[in-house]
Order: structure tokens, then C-alpha cells, then sequence
């Protein structure tokens, strides 16, 4: 096991330690330290539970005391999955000293998270993210829910991890599309607030894509620092946090209107960002630099044709909606974000134009 960087979001009682290396997933004293009780119920997906949850077994042994396959997928982040681990847990006779272990990408997080939420009313979880995405977003800041037909994520609640271990040697074995989504994410933090990291995204997305495993370290970590700090000064989203959302009220629109999995999350959120930059009206400097690097990413720089006016509808069921308000996070430039509810509907529609062919 080698251990490269240790990071914190500081929540208090609730903080809870960020551990980036490779090898974490075999570490079975650095595993069993994350748990408060005797026993753990797993929740992996069909994809990710045979390349990994026989590490896991090797390193726990019988503290697992039950295991849930989800089937992979955007498509099952739903409420029948969430009842489905529940069900889990209460075959494994669980109590409020179990962990909820989840051991895969976002979707598994997110929902095994919201299980662990409301488990006999809170029970601890872990996050093993094996996906770029998750890695660097997602497993981090206690989001956790599950989407609705009308809308992604408007069943959840905030229930923060005891632990985030990062397994870098997960990447070797993400499909190429799923990297790529992941790097969505990763171009998302240096847009909202790092100018210098956007630049060395520029200079470095070649080696992102080969899988360098020091430029993947590298952009984790100051991914994982960025959330961390945000999440810290912001737990719920009353204020800085929303900032995340960049690119994502019209990329879950589009997921919504696709049917979840038809676009990644990553690929909906690229389409959103260059949408969210035309909204802000940026310059062509700006905007050439920001569809060059999601292209080099290998990331799409527009929506489906899904239509301006029922993407906009989607978007009316935002979690940012307050008093019927839309509002967005667009962009002063490079690097510096904000949240408004006072933008130009004339430069909402011409980006939101591009979604009708």
C-alpha cells in the first residue's frame, strides 16, 4: 500500500479524512480503522464487485456480513435500488453500529449513501470510489440520494462519510468513456476557481488520458483540496457550494430529458459548461480555450437535440429554483465563478438555442 496525500473536510464532530494512494482496497488495517462497529454490508455494482470485492473479502473477511450488487448504471440510481439495500441490511441483522460500505462509482455512493442516511435513522458509510468522477467529486461532501423520473437527484439528503479512500490503481481498469467523464468533473474546479489548474489541464489532458499516474495523483488532489475547502465553508449548499453545480442545471436537464444513463453524467455536465460559458456571455479567447480542452478530453461541447424550450422546462426543477427563480452559476472568466439569478434571458437563450439543431 502506498499512500501519496491525506486530506481533510473539516465538519467539526463529522470531519472526516480524504486518503489518496493505490493499493487502499487490500489495506485491511487502514479498512478495519474506518470501522466503528463489528460488522460491514457492501454495496458495489456488477461491474466494479468482480474486479474488487474479493480485495475487500480478503482484507475484512467475516466482519462483511452482507453484499448488494446493484446493476450498473445511471438508469438504477432509484428509489427500488435504495429499498433494495435497505432490504440488504436488515437480512444481514444490521444495527446503528454497522458500515455501509460503497465500494464503486457515483451512482453506488450516492445511493448506498442515502441508504446508510436512513438506515435505523443513520448508520455510518465508507467511500471506496473506483471511478475518476466519484473520485474526485462525488465521494466527497455527503451528498447522497437518488433521481425521479421528473428530475435528477430530488430525493436525498446530506449524510457526510466517515472516510474517503481514493484507490488510484482503480483507474487502470475505467473504460475510456468513463475517464473522460471523469475528467469533466476535473476541468469543472479549474473553470469555477483555479485559472493556474485550468492551464495545467491545457499542458497536461494528453497524459490525464494515457493514465500518467503522477498527472492523475496530482489532479485528484487538488480536486479533492478544492471540495474539501468548499464543503467546509458550506456543508448544505446555503451559499459557496452551489458553485459545484457549474455546467449541471442543464446538464441534469439533459440526463432527465435522455433518460439517465443514455449521457453520462460527466458528458451532460461538458455540454452544460460550455452552455453555462456561452450564458455568460465570455469572450471568444475564453471560449475557444474552454471547447478545446473538453474536446481534448474527448468530451461532447453540445447538447442533444432535445429542443430549447423543454430543456429549459427541465431545468425550472434545479435545486438552485428559489421562488420560482432559475438561477445559474456562470463565469466572469477562467477560474472565477458565481451564482445569479440576474442573468441575460437573451444570452440563456441563445445557449439554450443549441439544443435545437
Amino acid at each position: 500500500m502506498t499512500q501519496s496525500a491525506t486530506l481533510n473536510v473539516e465538519l467539526g464532530d463529522r470531519s472526516y479524512p480524504i486518503l489518496i494512494g493505490e493499493g487502499l482496497l487490500g489495506d485491511a488495517a487502514l479498512l478495519a480503522a474506518r470501522l466503528r462497529g463489528p460488522d460491514a454490508v457492501v454495496v458495489t455494482n456488477d461491474v466494479v464487485g468482480p474486479l474488487y470485492l474479493g480485495r475487500l473479502r480478503d482484507a475484512l473477511g467475516a466482519r462483511i456480513s452482507g453484499v448488494h450488487v446493484l446493476p450498473d448504471g445511471e438508469s438504477h440510481k432509484h428509489l427500488a435500488s435504495f429499498a433494495a439495500i435497505v432490504d440488504t441490511l436488515v437480512e444481514a441483522g444490521a444495527n446503528r453500529d454497522t458500515t455501509v460500505v460503497a465500494l464503486g462509482g457515483g451512482v453506488v455512493g450516492d445511493v448506498a449513501g442515502f441508504a446508510a442516511a436512513c438506515y435505523q435513522r443513520g448508520v455510518d458509510f465508507l467511500q471506496l470510489p473506483t471511478t475518476l468522477l466519484a473520485q474526485v467529486d462525488s465521494s466527497v461532501g455527503g451528498k447522497t440520494g437518488v433521481n425521479h423520473p421528473g428530475g435528477k437527484n430530488l430525493i436525498g439528503s446530506f449524510h457526510q462519510p466517515v472516510a474517503v479512500l481514493i484507490d488510484l490503481a482503480t483507474l487502470d481498469t475505467l473504460p475510456d468513456r468513463e475517464l473522460s467523464a471523469g475528467l469533466a468533473e476535473v476541468i469543472k474546479y479549474g473553470l469555477l476557481g483555479d485559472r493556474g489548474f485550468f492551464g495545467w489541464l491545457e499542458e497536461n489532458m494528453v497524459a490525464l488520458r494515457r493514465r500518467d499516474r503522477t498527472a492523475l495523483e496530482y489532479a485528484v488532489r487538488r480536486c479533492c483540496d478544492m471540495k474539501a475547502a468548499i464543503v467546509a465553508a458550506d456543508e448544505r449548499e446555503a451559499g459557496r457550494r452551489a458553485l459545484l453545480n457549474l455546467g449541471h442545471t442543464f446538464g441534469h436537464a439533459i440526463e432527465s430529458i435522455t433518460g439517465y444513463g443514455t449521457w453520462l453524467h460527466g458528458e451532460a455536465v461538458a455540454a452544460g459548461m460550455m452552455m453555462a460559458a456561452r450564458a455568460s456571455g465570455l469572450d471568444d479567447a475564453a471560449m475557444n480555450r474552454i471547447r478545446a480542452l473538453l474536446e481534448a478530453a474527448g468530451l461532447p461541447v453540445a447538447p442533444p437535440h432535445v429542443g430549447a424550450e423543454r430543456l429549459r422546462a427541465a431545468m425550472q426543477l434545479d435545486k438552485k429554483v428559489l421562488d420560482g427563480r432559475l438561477r445559474l452559476v456562470l463565469l466572469h472568466d477562467i477560474g472565477d465563478a458565481h451564482v445569479t439569478a440576474d442573468f441575460a434571458e437573451g444570452a440563456l437563450a441563445a445557449a439554450l438555442a443549441s439544443a435545437d439543431g
